[in-house]
C-alpha cells in the first residue's frame, strides 16, 4: 500500500535550513549513500516540494549535481506548490500547482501508480498535508548540528499516541535516523 512521506533531514533544534534557506550545514555530515536514501527513493512514485525548496534546487544546481550526480536528481513526477511563476527546470517533469494540497494529492497518487508520495519540504507544506489527513509517515534524520534559527521542520502541534516511533538508526558518527508514523483520527 502507498504511504504519503516526509522525508528529510534537520538540526538537532529543529531547523530544516538557515532563515535564508540555506543547507549547507547538512553536506559535511553525511553522504547520500551511508543513508536510507537510495531504497526510500526507489519506492517514490511522485514528489511534492514547495516553493523555497524548489528555488533552492535552481540555486544551488551545482551542489545538487555534486551529491546526486545530477542538476535535477528525479525522474519521477514533482509538483511544486507555489503561488508564483517559477522557470521550469529543463528535462524536469515539474507542475506546478497552487491552493488546497488535497486536489493535488489525488493526482499525485495517480501518478505514483502504487509507489509512495514524498513531501520533500518544505516543513509547512508537509504540515498542510498533515492537516489534510494526508500524511502516513514522518522519516527524519537529525544532523549533530545546531542552528538556532531558522526554517523549522514541522511547524504543527502534534502530540502522542498520533506519533509512532517506529524505528531509529545510527548513520555514521554524525546523524540518526527517525521513522513515525502517523496515526489517522
Amino acid at each position: 500500500m502507498s504511504k504519503t512521506q516526509y522525508y528529510t533531514a534537520t538540526s538537532l533544534d529543529g531547523f530544516l535550513a538557515t532563515e535564508d534557506d540555506s543547507l549547507d550545514w547538512l553536506f559535511p555530515l553525511s553522504s547520500l549513500n551511508e543513508s536510507s536514501y537510495p531504497a526510500f527513493i526507489a519506492e517514490v512514485g511522485a514528489l511534492a516540494m514547495g516553493s523555497a525548496t524548489y528555488e533552492w534546487m535552481l540555486r544551488n544546481a551545482e551542489v545538487v549535481l555534486k551529491e546526486t550526480g545530477a542538476a535535477w536528481p528525479y525522474t519521477q513526477p514533482a509538483w511544486v506548490f507555489s503561488s508564483r511563476k517559477l522557470p521550469l527546470i529543463e528535462g524536469a517533469d515539474v507542475r506546478f500547482a497552487s491552493g488546497a494540497v488535497g486536489p493535488v494529492w489525488a493526482q499525485m497518487k495517480r501518478a505514483a501508480a502504487g509507489k509512495n508520495i514524498w513531501i520533500v519540504g518544505g516543513g509547512d507544506l508537509a504540515g498542510q498535508f498533515y492537516d489534510a489527513g494526508l500524511l502516513d509517515e514522518v522519516i527524519v534524520q537529525i544532523g549533530s548540528a545546531t542552528l538556532g534559527s531558522g526554517k523549522p521542520l514541522f511547524p504543527r502541534r502534534v502530540l502522542g499516541p498520533k506519533l509512532a516511533l517506529q524505528s531509529v538508526r545510527q548513520m555514521g558518527a554524525s546523524m540518526a535516523e527517525l521513522r513515525y508514523e502517523l496515526g489517522k483520527d
